[in-house]
């Protein structure tokens, strides 16, 4: 007789179907932040996108504009922005009616865009922490070694806390069990360019796409316990 096995915890298998909102979030992200041109949608160099072309989109079918002013409005990581930008003869917005109105992700973006309002930090006091959360097995064969890479997005994201933190809402995945605090300080001394999004997420490319281990200040697990 084979012998049964119990699944994992965190298996596919097991988890909770997503909400409606979770999926509606996750298309929202994919769009805006990864995949205009391959679903030739037209994207602005300051990432966003029109609201009633994005939902001409197969992949919104059935979403109205409603549903997108709800996600937008309840995201607990402020991952998106809506803009009225009007049109010629219609200056006043309609919460319930998506024309003259413009959506961006706020960051996390691997298309190219150029003009995300990001605050430049050139004051290594005016960002006391700067955090990046990871997971052990990454740590330990990859970033310890060769350091933080923005591999195919456009910066490498850190966050101003520990997740829960007061103040903090977005940057790094709450299941994060290795965190990597950076010497923000002499990274800026040595010219690299650090900036806050709109959602407080700290962003930086490093030197060619790479922040390297020399700016670690110090690393820990979850339980707080020294790994560098």
């Amino acid at each position: 007789m084979q012998q049964q096995t119990t699944p994992r915890i965190g298996t596919r298998q097991n988890r909770a179907p997503e909400s409606p909102d979770v999926k509606l979030s996750k298309s929202l992200s994919y769009i805006l932040r990864h995949a205009a041109a391959k679903e030739k949608l037209p994207i602005q160099h300051d990432g966003y996108m029109n609201v009633t072309q994005l939902l001409t989109h197969p992949r919104f079918r059935g979403i109205t504009f409603p549903d997108i002013r709800r996600v937008v409005d309840t995201n607990s990581k402020n991952r998106f922005k809506l803009e009225y930008r009007g049109l010629d003869g219609l200056e006043t917005a309609n919460p319930d009616d998506p024309t003259g109105w413009w959506i961006r992700a706020n960051q996390g973006h691997s298309v190219a865009v150029t003009d995300l309002d990001l605050e430049p930090i050139t004051d290594p006091e005016s960002c006391p922490v700067a955090v990046h959360g990871t997971y052990f097995d990454t740590w330990n064969k990859y970033i310890k070694i060769q350091g933080l890479s923005k591999m195919k997005r456009n910066h490498i994201h850190l966050a101003a806390g520990l997740a829960g933190e007061s103040g903090v809402i977005s940057g790094m995945r709450s299941s994060s069990d290795v965190y990597i605090y950076i010497d923000i300080k002499r990274a800026i001394n040595d010219g690299i360019k650090f900036f806050k999004s709109e959602n407080g997420v700290i962003l930086t490319d490093g030197k060619d796409g790479v922040l390297d281990p020399q700016y670690f200040d110090k690393v820990v697990n979850k339980n707080g316990g020294r790994l560098q």
